[in-house]
């Protein structure tokens, strides 16, 4: 992704001067002159030219804002901290606030062209053009995106949506969970890397990204210190989230690897089997028909199920696209993991790579690749609640 900024200003078109004009003269014999050496003066109507000129090309030089203005006013729209992904391949790029999009492909100064927001809606607008190698973006182009954007924020909030992310990192306190072996060295020196530690620095940059982009949602942690919550804890905390009636959580454990197999390695998501039966339904809202119970609960598994399983293929994706790389993929599993089966809403157990495999271990060990791992987390949490909250959501039985 390229960040482009920019300064404001153009070259102001030239006024030539033509030769051969005729001059009558009523004293004497008419006589052609060539007055080329004499300044002329302007006249009304010979500045008509200019001035017409100077209203069509003035909007397209002058009424334009720079990138960091761009990015501050599609922020404001309420839908979310806005960010440019921009191509200089193909010159184009897609704005980005919260969930919605605007994908565009520059042009020149006035030009209009296509703005496609949100792959459903599309807009004829004056585009964002290239000047002296930086991005300008005409006011109109602004104005209009951000409108679109609160309109498209205010729908949300009246369609089913994720209003609450619950960030679980496993273990804490007490429990460390598992470590690197015993003769684990990096770069030569001996050295000891925690499961509790590892899963705390990963969610914490998660949560810490995930409240930017999400202002308007609940973010939680189940504990954001070297503490230990009991699963019970985690996953009451995570079915105590208070919602509305068009409002949905989801809940995402995060774990590093260990095996006997000193060789295994790699990262991989779980999902709960969908063999596990929950209870998921409030009895209390249907008293009078309790024979339909087992029949929507059945249902709403299921769209748990679906949704897990999305969510958890959104992470693995950009988990291969980040480390994919240096640490191979073990895929999208199911099993019944307790702080999943416990949480009545769609969850994944996120698996990092192993501690007990020496290269696994010795890329834990870098702050750089930690921050690969949150950022594909990140981004993988992301593109699900944007797909979720475009669609409407799955989950339509409360």
């Amino acid at each position: 992704m390229n960040r482009i900024k920019g300064s404001r200003g153009a070259a102001l078109p030239q006024r030539g001067v033509g030769n051969g004009v005729v001059v009558r003269d009523t004293s004497v014999k008419p006589a052609i002159h060539d007055l080329s050496a004499i300044p002329l003066l302007p006249t009304p109507y010979s500045l008509l030219p200019i001035l017409f000129f100077l209203l069509l090309t003035f909007p397209a030089f002058a009424q334009t804002l720079s990138l960091d203005d761009t990015l501050k006013t599609l922020g404001s729209a309420g839908a979310g901290n806005a960010e440019l992904r921009w191509d200089p391949f193909f010159a184009s790029g897609t704005f980005s606030a919260g969930t919605h999009q605007a994908a565009f492909a520059s042009g020149g100064a006035g030009e209009t062209g296509t703005v496609l927001m949100d792959h459903r809606e599309i807009m004829n607008l004056p585009l964002p053009y290239l000047e002296n190698g930086s991005l300008r973006f005409p006011e109109t182009f602004v104005t209009q995106v951000k409108n679109t954007f609160t309109r498209y924020a205010e729908e949300d909030h009246s369609r089913l949506r994720i209003a609450a992310i619950i960030i679980d990192p496993g273990h804490g306190g007490k429990d460390t969970g598992t470590r690197t072996l015993d003769g684990f060295t990096v770069k030569g020196k001996p050295a000891t890397i925690l499961e509790k530690d590892v899963t705390l620095k990963v969610a914490l940059q998660v949560h810490a990204a995930l409240a930017a982009a999400f202002p308007d949602k609940q973010l939680i942690l189940t504990r954001d210190g070297d503490s230990y919550p009991t699963l019970e804890q985690r996953v009451a905390l995570a079915n105590s989230v208070p919602l509305a009636e068009n409002e949905t959580a989801i809940f995402v454990s995060i774990h590093a690897n260990a095996s006997p197999n000193k060789n295994a390695r790699g990262f991989e998501v779980w999902y709960l089997s969908p063999d596990y039966r929950r209870e998921l339904i409030d009895r209390s809202k249907y008293a009078d028909s309790e024979e339909v119970l087992p029949i929507l609960n059945s249902m709403l598994e299921e769209e748990l199920t679906t949704e897990s399983i999305l969510m958890g293929n959104y992470i693995l994706k950009r988990f291969e696209e980040a480390i994919g790389n240096t640490t191979p993929s073990r895929g999208l599993k199911s099993y019944t993991w307790a702080v999943v089966r416990g949480s009545r809403m769609s969850a994944v157990l996120v698996e990092l790579p192993f501690l007990t495999n020496q290269a696994d271990a010795v890329l834990m060990s870098d702050e750089a690749y930690l921050k690969k791992l949150s950022d594909a987390l990140y981004k993988g949490i992301t593109d699900f609640v944007a797909f979720f909250e475009r669609s409407g959501g799955f989950t339509t039985i409360q």
